[in-house]
């Protein structure tokens, strides 16, 4: 077990690029840039734990598992295509299901720490 204090949460993590084709992200507005780090699971399994980070803008993407995320600094606002609009802060969380389709518009930087699952694995 590692612990990671809040003041550490942006310790080691690398870029990941909008390029998923499974994702179909498309940006929206602004040049957002995301970046993260799995702390538990990986390639091959059904879940996966860890932080992530994105800068100021807006995207569409089709959510691969389902994941449950708390925002710990930032604030963005969710859009679930066909359905609600809602923002969320620090300590909020966010239920998103997989194949959902939604908007991700980062009003302000934001990191959430997140656990994935139900994933499908990748047969390559």
């Amino acid at each position: 077990m590692r612990k990671y204090p809040l003041d550490q949460i942006h310790d080691d993590l690398e870029p990941w690029p909008f390029d998923n084709p499974a994702s179909g992200y498309r940006i929206l507005r602004g040049d957002p840039r995301a970046s993260g780090r799995i702390d538990h699971g990986g390639d091959g399994e059904r879940q996966r734990l860890g932080i992530w980070s994105c800068t100021a803008g807006a995207f569409e993407c089709t959510e691969l598992g389902d994941e449950l995320q708390t925002i710990q600094r930032g604030r963005l606002k969710l859009t679930r295509i066909g359905g609600e609009s809602i923002e969320f802060g620090p300590g909020d969380s966010i239920f998103t299901r997989k194949g959902e389709r939604v908007v991700w518009d980062i009003l302000e930087d934001v990191t959430k720490v997140f656990f994935t699952s139900n994933l499908d694995i990748d047969p390559a």
